[in-house]
C-alpha cells in the first residue's frame, strides 16, 4: 500500500471557502447547495478557521417544537461564522503524504484538514477522502 503518495492526489483542490463574516444561514445554504460537511473560513486569502455541519447543526432545534424552523432560520441570522468556527484550525502543508495525514487524522477529533501553502488555503482534504484511497489501493 502506497503511504508515500502526495497529499495533491486525494486532496480536493481549491475548495469552496466561507467568509469569515458570513451569516450561519449562509454557511447552512452552501452546505446544502455544494453537500460539503466542512468549509475553510477565510479573511481574503489567509485561513482563519473551519466551520463543520455539526458546528451549524448543534444550532438546530432540530424537530422539538413546532415552527422550529422559524426559530432555527432566527438563531442562524444572528450569529456569524467567526462565532461558531474553530479558530486557528490544524492545517497540513501541501507537501504531506496520504499516510501523514492518515496518522494526524487517526490522532484528532476532527474529520476534515484544510490544507495550506503557508496561511493560503490550496484544498481540503477529509477521512472519506483517506479511506476511499486507502480502500481504492486494496482492490
Amino acid at each position: 500500500m502506497k503511504k508515500r503518495v502526495p497529499l495533491t492526489a486525494i486532496m480536493t483542490r481549491d475548495p469552496v471557502t466561507v467568509d469569515l463574516h458570513a451569516s450561519l444561514s449562509t454557511v447552512k445554504e452552501m452546505m446544502a447547495r455544494h453537500g460539503y460537511r466542512h468549509f475553510p473560513v477565510v479573511s481574503g486569502d489567509e485561513l482563519v478557521g473551519i466551520i463543520s455541519q455539526t458546528d451549524v447543526m448543534r444550532l438546530s432545534f432540530g424537530n422539538l417544537f413546532d415552527g422550529q424552523e422559524e426559530i432555527d432560520g432566527t438563531m442562524l441570522d444572528m450569529l456569524t461564522t467567526e462565532q461558531v468556527m474553530m479558530s486557528n484550525p490544524t492545517s497540513v502543508p501541501v507537501d504531506c503524504t496520504v499516510g501523514e495525514v492518515a496518522h494526524l487524522l487517526i490522532r484528532v477529533d476532527f474529520h476534515a484538514l484544510p490544507v495550506v501553502d503557508g496561511r493560503k488555503i490550496v484544498g481540503i482534504v477529509s477521512t472519506t477522502d483517506v479511506i476511499r484511497y486507502f480502500m481504492e489501493q486494496s482492490e
